[in-house]
């Protein structure tokens, strides 16, 4: 199984992943709210957003194809939904306006998840009274993914196996078909017996990690660093 796919260069030291957990989901979530109350005409200050994130990335020691093919993949979804506003409101400013702020906004979620173990940004989140339904739903996606990724592999495998001959495309779409079928079988049926195996263990919906956040001078620093250019460059935005 192989399960690094989600956060794979989380453990790279560099001083954007030293910084606590809750300082960084409060900085880049504040960003995203900046870009997105940007007026739409502020090109500028998009500009100027995507330069400070680059220069993030950049600290970070994150490889920038990385984050363009992590970004690229999310991209289409939102050209899609922009194109169809296009065609409803006739506006090219009000599809630059979510074409833009999406990817902005996409570049933090990059930063934040790709500079985070994900253990700890959930416990961030915890700490930060996020309501743990959400913390839950994402713990257990997080989870499961890969168990469900290694599942699907060891099907794929056993039908490779047992084909003798180049399969007709009715038989690929019928066999892919009882796939899904049997893979939803069997993700209910270990989804009981891991729920019941975490009520008896005492599971209460709480993040439990070895991991205890101390709030240093450096993350305060960088709070303010990125909120404050960021926040005057919205206010720049707003008074034009």
């Amino acid at each position: 199984m192989k399960h690094s796919f989600l956060d794979i260069y989380s453990s790279l030291d560099s001083p954007l992943h030293k910084i606590d957990a809750r300082i960084k989901i409060i900085t880049f979530i504040s960003c995203i709210l900046f870009t997105i109350f940007t007026p739409v005409e502020a090109f500028g200050c998009f500009s100027l957003y995507i330069i400070i994130l680059m220069t993030l990335v950049f600290v970070s020691k994150l490889p920038v194809s990385f984050v363009l093919r992590r970004s690229l993949v999310i991209i289409p979804f939102v050209l899609l939904i922009s194109l169809f506003n296009l065609a409803v409101n006739k506006d090219i400013l009000f599809f630059l306006n979510i074409l833009i702020k999406a990817y902005i906004s996409i570049l933090c979620m990059i930063l934040l998840s790709s500079t985070t173990r994900f253990d700890e940004l959930l416990k961030g989140m915890q700490s930060l009274k996020c309501p743990k339904l959400i913390i839950m739903i994402l713990s257990f996606m997080y989870r499961y993914t890969f168990i469900l990724l290694d599942e699907i592999l060891r099907m794929k495998r056993a039908k490779e196996s047992r084909q003798i001959q180049k399969a007709t495309n009715w038989f690929e779409i019928k066999t892919i078909a009882q796939m899904i079928g049997s893979l939803f079988v069997r993700s209910y049926e270990r989804g009981e017996r891991v729920y019941y195996a975490m009520c008896s263990r005492g599971f209460k919906g709480d993040v439990i990690t070895n991991t205890h956040f101390k709030l240093k001078r450096q993350d305060l620093i960088f709070m303010f660093s990125i909120i404050l250019p960021v926040g005057s460059i919205w206010i720049k935005a707003l008074l034009k």
